[in-house]
């Protein structure tokens, strides 16, 4: 079975037909020529898919692309349009935060949603006090950016990154970093 749907990528509209089987990651790669989502395991473990999804970070591997008909997809591509999504974009050049490269797309997308998430207060499974907005160390960075893998191990590079912009934000990050 097929369904007409309208998707917002990085500010363009697309409209397709898809099959109502085809996944969000399928819909961007195969229909709509959008490669900076990765497909990696396809099971929703790993990260290399993640975008922003209406605001907030998805793994687009476990999405089915009829269920978001008129969604607005951020990629990573998309966030170098505005300066925070700069910031990351050179953060993770700056603090040696990728080595291949293939997970780097879904790790930027996942650090700019997870800032926002910091900022609106929201608690990890390691925020020490949960009433009060969370403060960015390097764990409480650790475990947001945990559903994300990088095979090449930049992770310290990674939260480097992210604490870094996150400063620039003006969120509370703290603590100290690990040089690894």
């Amino acid at each position: 079975m097929e369904a007409d749907i309208t998707i917002t990528v990085d500010g363009e509209q697309h409209r397709l037909v898809t099959d109502t089987r085809t996944t969000l990651l399928d819909a961007l790669r195969d229909r709509l020529g959008v490669f900076s989502p990765k497909k990696g395991c396809d099971h929703g473990q790993c990260g290399t898919c993640t975008v922003l999804l209406d605001g907030r970070r998805a793994t687009t591997c476990l999405a089915l692309a009829v269920a978001h008909d008129g969604a607005h997809v951020t990629t990573s591509a998309g966030l170098a349009a505005d300066e925070r999504g700069q910031a990351l974009h050179q953060a993770f050049l700056d603090h040696d935060g990728f080595q291949c490269g293939y997970c780097t797309p879904g790790q930027i997308c996942s650090a700019a949603g997870m800032l926002d998430e910091a900022g609106a207060g929201w608690a990890s499974a390691v925020t020490e006090d949960v009433r009060a907005e969370p403060e960015l160390d390097e764990a409480e960075i650790r475990e947001r950016m945990s559903g994300n893998l990088c095979r090449c191990g930049a992770y310290a590079g990674i939260v480097e990154a992210v604490r870094e912009v996150a400063e620039h934000d003006g969120s509370r990050a703290g603590g100290e970093v690990a040089n690894r």
